[in-house]
């Protein structure tokens, strides 16, 4: 018997569904406030630059310097030492009245501030001229104000402890003990400072301060 042909089965193509595109708006950005001034005009808004940090001081060899906690200080080496294979410079700084030498990094020296200008120092004058703050607080507490002042290596700050705390003589029932010895350090931390600005000698730097504070000079010179 003859063999049947099979019908070949056409496929159908595939009809795709027409897909809706949707429109995306586009959103405008907001436009920056004009501020408009009385007059009608557009006012230009200025934008505030931050300072760049400005770089470190470099001190040189027999340079005046001021560290807080000891006072002034003159630097008398600049050395290199490798430290855990670290190359590190640093000043030598020798304090005459503490009889001490300091050692600070160089990029540590944020401790350390140059010693003050002779305008600085006038306007230290004019501050020990000035009337003492009398406070009513507690003694003990107003001791560590003091101390904190004078470990601050602020001039002006030092300034004013010696200020409040004078009494205008040197007799020594009229001072407690805490209060004489908080007196004598930030005075001669004073008084080193001005000494090295004014280029004077220690006894004239003695007299021009206590003429000031209206001390009896008579008494402090015999000390």
């Amino acid at each position: 018997m003859p063999k049947k042909k099979k019908k070949k089965i056409k496929k159908k193509p595939l009809k795709l569904k027409k897909v809706k595109l949707l429109k995306v708006k586009k959103t405008k950005e907001p436009e920056p406030k004009k501020n408009i001034s009385s007059n009608g005009e557009e006012k230009v808004e200025i934008k505030k630059i931050k300072k760049q940090p400005t770089e470190k001081r470099q001190y040189n060899l027999k340079d005046y310097v001021v560290y807080p906690k000891h006072g002034v200080g003159k630097i008398i080496a600049i050395e290199r030492q490798t430290i855990g294979q670290i190359d590190i410079q640093f000043y030598k700084i020798l304090v005459e009245k503490e009889k001490l030498t300091l050692t600070v990094p160089i990029n540590q020296q944020f401790n350390l501030r140059p010693v003050s200008s002779i305008n600085q120092i006038n306007k230290c004058i004019s501050i020990l001229k000035s009337k003492p703050k009398i406070k009513r607080t507690m003694w003990s507490r107003r001791a560590q104000e003091y101390d904190q002042k004078i470990n601050s290596g602020k001039i002006y700050e030092l300034s004013e402890v010696v200020k409040d705390l004078n009494k205008n003589t040197d007799i020594i029932a009229d001072q407690s003990y805490s209060e004489r010895q908080l007196f004598e350090k930030a005075y001669d931390r004073l008084k080193s400072e001005f000494e090295v600005v004014l280029k004077i000698s220690p006894e004239d730097v003695r007299k021009k301060m206590d003429k000031a504070l209206g001390r009896n000079q008579n008494l402090t010179v015999a000390e």
